[in-house]
């Protein structure tokens, strides 16, 4: 037996995606966006309301950054996600993100969230709001990385959010090995 639910915008897991991006007088924004992923090889393909602070910045910046939230963020990661930036221009600050200019993108980073896409805009729907972005550079905070130099989500710990009960969760433990566990059934 299966129960239908219809048409919803559930799919898990969801990642909480923090997206920054300047104003015109280099005031860092933020906003959660749980509606997003890799769109191609190098790019990122995003869900941003036209009428969201963070719209009106990328468009006219044509950079932004994609961050994910984490276990310890996730006050501020929320708070930035229910307040706008329309309204209150100094979100970032009072969510106590502290933000530096990227390296390779016209977008803020922030230091509390250890892991972040550097990004171009591609492309902006302003109908749908659907916006992709090249990849430029991602970014680790040592403190996320395992021994083999590469992050470790035990230590990164990331959040998703669970679109029918309005949770934030951890990741899990793993529960096998990509590209490995499948060829058991073809030996």
């Amino acid at each position: 037996m299966r129960k239908n639910f219809g048409p919803q915008s559930w799919l898990f897991p969801m990642p909480v995606l923090i997206i920054g991006t300047y104003g015109e007088e280099d005031e860092p924004n933020a906003m959660n966006a749980a509606w997003g992923g890799i769109h191609n090889d190098n790019q990122i393909a995003v869900c941003i309301d036209p009428p969201h602070k963070t719209a009106e910045n990328l468009q006219k910046r044509g950079f932004f950054t994609v961050s994910c939230g984490t276990a310890e963020t996730v006050v501020a990661c929320d708070y930035v996600g229910i307040v706008s930036g329309n309204k209150e221009p100094a979100k970032v600050e009072k969510a106590g993100l502290h933000a530096r200019k990227g390296e390779f993108a016209d977008a803020p980073v922030f230091d509390e969230l250890p892991f972040c896409l550097e990004c171009k805009l591609v492309s902006f729907d302003p109908k749908t709001g659907c916006t992709v972005g090249e990849i430029l550079n991602i970014s680790a905070a040592d403190a996320i990385l395992g021994a083999d130099g590469k992050v470790s989500l035990e230590k990164f710990r990331p959040i998703i959010y669970d679109p029918v009960h309005h949770n934030y969760h951890t990741m899990g433990a793993v529960a096998g090995k990509a590209f490995c566990d499948g060829k058991k059934i073809s030996e």
